[in-house]
């Protein structure tokens, strides 16, 4: 791909700074990020403020009240750490309920809203490995939410593509179609109710006095055992949904040790089963000594293994990933470099898998093709790195169109019960008190002495695909983060998808149009099932990544072109 003109490397400045970095879904959360960490903030206090704003002015794609699973590397304990983020079924949720009135997909309402994880998990990395109040790295959402912001074209697009969605609830279209109408780009966007529900938790963490610590977890009681969750649970009592003030009280989020791989000297960190984060690992293990830069960059070969290892390890996915409460996920087994080469061997270098390959488990039912439309319920995704060598990776999600705005409060509680399945056998099934299969999942890669990266993305299924092509890219093709996340993709469908209705297309492979027509010929001959995307399709994700050099400092920044991601230095 030949940059545009000499004197530049990508088609957008790549960022270099030693100070301090930050790139996020939206160019309004990377300057909230970067006000923090001016202000004196530390990796975390500023990922955390980037992450709060993308709910914010991108709450079509985010919710404050969302899902927000983070990865963070703390220099101080030389650790890599993930904060779950996401909320559980409720107690009075009834599988056989489900099982029986929605067999095939939760649906789209009241009942697929879970217990909200967001502003637990934000107020937990604060807690753990920030140094500031939660008022202070929530000002710029309060006054984002409370003053509005200038409508961008892809959330203006959204807004208008659901609006007959929006208008089923009068308190969602009061919100996002004000007036009777979408909004249109550059008009003033305002969440007065979201602002407000900001605010008091601001406010509670105040007048709570002592310390700081103190002060965090009267913010978090405001939502979870104060005003915000009487609103929330009368609200669902009153219109038939399951959420209590019991659930919510009684809800913590989780922090734990991350998983991780080593693939060639480079480490690679995600999130648990609870989400897809070790599809990721398994990629890259999958991909380990295939000379990927021998084959040459989106050429046919390359293309074609990538793909392949990718139905390989989203069939383990879809046979085991799921809460390890509930769950027994066999991930020693799935991580182990014994399992990959047996996966390994199964990529035909010259011919690919018609539909999902099967898991490593023969006795894992076959999965019968249900080729409905695609869905684009997304996203998004923010990252920072700071001099003393913090990594922050988080992928806030959760859209504002399938459940309702509890009015006053301005949002929707974490619909993310569309990743349920009523299928009792499911890894991800329904059951009280479980957490649904999450798509959104962070990492960290990390060269020991080399390198530190944080990098993710929107795009449901999507992710994990974006986000190997764009570590190859760094990794095996040497390009620098920008040219990276810019580099066209491409994405297989050839497994259920995450969301519901779980559409599932045999040997469906999407190319964004930069990539050749001869190469998708031989993909073709391959028996993949070429569709195009255009040239720069934001359903092919929104990559951002930092790469910070542990031998010189230098951080240098990725923010996709694709939408309105950007990134901010010093």
């Amino acid at each position: 791909m030949q940059p545009p003109a000499s004197f530049m490397d990508a088609y957008r400045p790549s960022l270099r700074g030693r100070r301090h970095m930050t790139a996020a879904g939206h160019y309004l959360a990377a300057q909230a990020s970067f006000q923090v960490m001016e202000a004196g903030g530390n990796a975390i206090d500023g990922g955390v403020a980037a992450g709060m704003a993308l709910g914010v002015v991108q709450s079509e794609l985010v919710g404050v009240a969302g899902v927000a699973p983070i990865i963070i590397y703390s220099a101080e304990e030389d650790r890599v750490v993930t904060i779950s983020g996401l909320g559980t079924w409720p107690a009075a949720t009834d599988p056989e309920f489900f099982t029986r009135e929605y067999p095939d997909s939760v649906p789209e309402g009241i009942l697929r809203c879970i217990v909200p994880g967001a502003p637990a998990a934000w107020i937990m990395a604060l807690e753990r490995y920030g140094s500031m109040t939660f008022g202070e790295v929530a000002s710029a959402s309060i006054k984002l939410a409370r003053d509005g912001f200038a409508m961008y074209a892809l959330m203006a697009e959204l807004l208008a593509e659901k609006a007959e969605k929006y208008a089923r609830w009068d308190a969602n279209a009061e919100i996002y179609l004000p007036g009777g109408h979408s909004p249109k780009v550059g008009e003033n966007f305002r969440q007065e109710d979201l602002g407000r529900s900001l605010q008091y938790m601001a406010d509670c963490e105040a007048a709570a006095g002592g310390d700081r610590i103190a002060g965090l977890r009267a913010a978090r009681d405001a939502f979870y055992k104060g005003d915000i969750a009487r609103k929330i649970s009368t609200y669902h009592e009153d219109n038939g949904g399951l959420i209590r003030m019991e659930d919510l009280a009684s809800f913590e989020v989780e922090v734990e040790d991350a998983l991780r791989i080593d693939v060639a000297g480079t480490k690679v960190y995600s999130c648990g089963p609870w989400c897809q984060g070790p599809m990721l690992l398994q990629i890259m293990q999958l991909l380990q000594g295939q000379n990927l830069s021998g084959m040459g960059h989106n050429s046919a070969a390359y293309i074609h293994h990538v793909t392949e290892a990718v139905k390989l390890a989203v069939a383990d996915r879809e046979r085991w990933y799921g809460d390890p409460r509930f769950v027994d996920v066999p991930m020693d087994m799935l991580l182990s470099d014994d399992y990959a080469k047996q996966r390994r061997a199964m990529i035909d270098p010259e011919s690919a898998w018609p539909e999902m390959p099967p898991s490593g488990d023969p006795r894992a039912p076959r999965v019968e093709p249900s080729p409905t439309p695609l869905t684009a319920l997304d996203t998004s995704y923010a990252c920072v790195v700071d001099a003393k060598g913090n990594v922050f990776s988080a992928t806030p999600s959760d859209t504002s169109s399938d459940g309702p705005v509890i009015p006053g409060l301005g949002f929707v509680p974490s619909s993310r019960g569309s990743q349920s399945r009523p299928n009792p056998q499911h890894p991800s099934s329904i059951e009280p008190g479980k957490r649904p299969r999450l798509t959104p999942n962070p990492a960290i890669a990390i060269r020991p002495g080399e390198w530190a990266l944080p990098l993710g993305t929107p795009g449901a299924d999507v992710q994990c695909q974006a986000m190997a092509q764009t570590l190859l890219n760094i990794d095996a093709f040497e390009m620098n983060p920008q040219l990276a996340v810019e580099a066209p993709r491409f994405a297989s469908y050839s497994f259920p998808q995450s969301f519901a209705p779980h559409s599932y297309h045999p040997g469906l492979l999407k190319l964004e149009g930069r990539i050749d027509d001869d190469v998708a010929s031989v993909l073709s001959a391959m028996g993949h099932k070429i569709e195009w995307w255009g040239d720069w399709s934001w359903l092919a994700g929104s990559m951002c990544t930092i790469r910070h050099d542990l031998k010189t400092g230098l951080m240098e920044s990725g923010a996709d072109p694709r939408r309105a991601g950007y990134a901010l230095g010093w």
